[in-house]
């Protein structure tokens, strides 16, 4: 069966702002069905048109550029919660894909409802461009995390940022997460090889900072984690759920 919006299990959470019942109503009259999506799925195809968006409702993924060459690049991981097609949704194409790294179910949203909606909701249209600044400022971290900081800094940095979403999604016990990613993901996203990440995170459990095995996160010294990463433990911002 399908989640009313009323029911929402993420709105629960302090990291997704609050709406007014009214919105939440023309929230789930936008909402045209529930997807279930299976693990290594294309969500979104480079360069595709799709008549729709899609709102995490459980599960991750990952947004990623094809090259050339056949390689690609992680630009993002994303989680319950994430908006996902806004792209297509403003300007027509995507210019990267959307890929599900494991089960997900996605709210699913009619592109063409999208103008309509915000139009009568303005305040709605708001959480928009603060989802598209927020992308940007994320990549801005990121490009900076990858230019100029060390293999050890980089990988804490990312783990850093998994868990602390991972925890505002109550998705954490005992400094303890599952980590849904591959390693190859990871290495993709921090422009590392494969061998490169598995020699840095062996420095990082050598230096009692974490544990990352068997697909689970141990978060073992969170401060220490922080320090190298050059960054806090602060909780990610509170953000806007559609």
């Amino acid at each position: 069966m399908q989640v009313e919006c009323r029911h929402c299990p993420l709105r629960k959470h302090d990291i997704f702002s609050s709406v007014r019942p009214d919105e939440l109503d023309a929230i789930q009259r936008f909402k045209a069905g529930e997807m279930q999506v299976a693990p290594q799925t294309s969500i979104l195809m480079e360069g595709s048109s799709s008549p729709q968006l899609y709102t995490a409702l459980s599960g991750t993924g990952l947004r990623y550029k094809t090259l050339e060459n056949g390689r690609r690049h992680v630009i993002s991981l994303i989680f319950p919660g994430d908006f996902i097609g806004l792209q297509a949704g403003v300007m027509g194409r995507m210019n990267h894909s959307v890929e599900s790294a494991t089960a997900m179910t996605l709210c699913v949203f009619n592109r063409s409802d999208f103008w309509q909606f915000f139009r009568t909701y303005p305040e709605r249209a708001y959480d928009i461009v603060w989802l598209a600044a927020t992308e940007e400022r994320f990549l801005g971290e990121a490009l900076t995390n990858i230019g100029q900081r060390s293999a050890p800094a980089r990988m804490a940095w990312a783990l850093l940022r998994i868990y602390m979403r991972m925890d505002a999604l109550g998705l954490t016990r005992d400094k303890t997460c599952a980590l849904p990613f591959r390693q190859q993901d990871i290495a993709d996203a921090l422009g590392l090889s494969l061998v490169h990440t598995n020699k840095t995170l062996a420095r990082l459990r050598e230096k009692s900072l974490v544990q990352w095995s068997d697909g689970v996160l141990q978060i073992i010294d969170i401060h220490g984690l922080a320090e190298l990463a050059g960054t806090t433990t602060k909780p990610p911002p509170v953000r806007p759920l559609i």
